[in-house]
């Protein structure tokens, strides 16, 4: 092993991590992920079993395929706010949407852990707008206007240089 592949080592790292941060600055990456979370809770907790002693509680409700439509569907959208951007208004409110729902039909937002975060992302996906490219750093004479010779008129029509 070489002294030459430490550092190469480091320096594929630093350039994947760059471009994952790149890749996430051009898309409503936290909305994304938080619609992806919300969609977990509330496609796992109605099909939940929870054990206190003997005895064992179900939180299975008759909509419990509601709420796994709901999950999946928050998933799919919290994909597309990271892969299709320009489709974020339309994830994002369909987002809020299926928060709202999932209220009523999946154990109230699955305790409101996956509620507020569908709540979250979508106002999040709904709310993000694409940057401007970054302006190179300009000088501070390189926005002046030259000080070369400029022809100017004169009062009687005729042109004189200064």
């Amino acid at each position: 092993m070489s002294a030459d592949t430490r550092p190469r080592q480091i320096v594929n790292f630093g350039r994947t991590r760059r471009s994952f941060w790149d890749w996430r600055g051009r898309r409503p990456f936290w909305g994304g992920l938080l619609c992806i979370l919300a969609g977990v809770p509330i496609m796992y907790i109605p099909y939940q079993t929870m054990t206190l002693g003997d005895l064992h509680i179900r939180m299975a409700t008759t909509a419990g395929a509601g709420s796994l439509i709901i999950g999946v569907l928050l998933v799919v959208l919290g994909l597309t706010l990271w892969f299709q951007p320009q489709s974020r208004v339309f994830a994002g409110v369909a987002a809020i949407l299926l928060a709202l729902v999932s209220l009523v039909v999946s154990n109230f937002g699955a305790f409101l852990v996956g509620f507020l975060l569908a709540l979250i992302g979508g106002a999040l996906g709904v709310s993000w707008a694409p940057g401007r490219p970054a302006v190179a750093a300009v000088p501070a004479d390189a926005g002046a206007p030259a000080t070369g010779p400029s022809l100017v008129k004169d009062i009687d029509g005729g042109s004189r240089a200064d």
